[in-house]
């Protein structure tokens, strides 16, 4: 009966890169997931390019009987920072162009992290990068300083799930 449950509902921390590579910048979640995708994460933790299906994933971890310990979402998002800039945001701290999607045209995923976090009791952790550009029409394609923040961003993100993973095994 396992085999219908998808594989990230079974990690214990699940990386989550959302956005849509087909929109400049805000392809940097996936691109992370791509290269963190070479298996160099710590045991029972799962990564997925989400892409811009974030919201069909948290519906998933909020109904399955069980769902991950930590879950740390990886997107790009503009707030006035210095382009290509690392940091970490508060769930309450979601710009409001990104507070309904996490992928520019899906519905409420902040209210479901929040779910999550509130009656799942899931650590959710938001790894954001800040955009130079994410165009009104397609145009795929990193900008130079995006594109420099995905290695950066992948040793945080690794160094996040290290940190979950010691925790869990306590």
């Amino acid at each position: 009966m396992t085999e219908a449950i998808p594989f990230y509902v079974r990690a214990r921390c699940l990386i989550l890169g959302c956005g849509n590579v087909l929109y400049g910048d805000d392809g940097f979640g996936p691109a992370v997931a791509s290269r963190l995708a070479d298996g160099l994460l710590p045991a029972g933790t799962a990564v997925l390019d989400a892409g811009t299906g974030a919201r069909n994933v948290l519906f998933d971890l909020l109904l399955a009987e069980r769902g991950p310990e930590q879950l740390i979402v990886v997107d790009a998002v503009n707030r006035g920072r210095r382009p290509g800039e690392l940091f970490l945001l508060d769930l309450d701290e979601i710009p409001l162009e990104k507070r309904d999607d996490f992928s520019l045209h899906q519905a409420p995923t902040s209210n479901l992290l929040a779910e999550l976090r509130e009656k799942r009791g899931t650590n959710v952790t938001v790894v954001a990068c800040q955009s130079a550009w994410i165009p009104g029409e397609m145009a795929s394609g990193l900008s130079p300083e995006v594109e420099a923040a995905v290695g950066p961003a992948c040793a945080r993100v690794r160094a996040l799930a290290s940190v979950a993973a010691a925790a869990a095994a306590c």
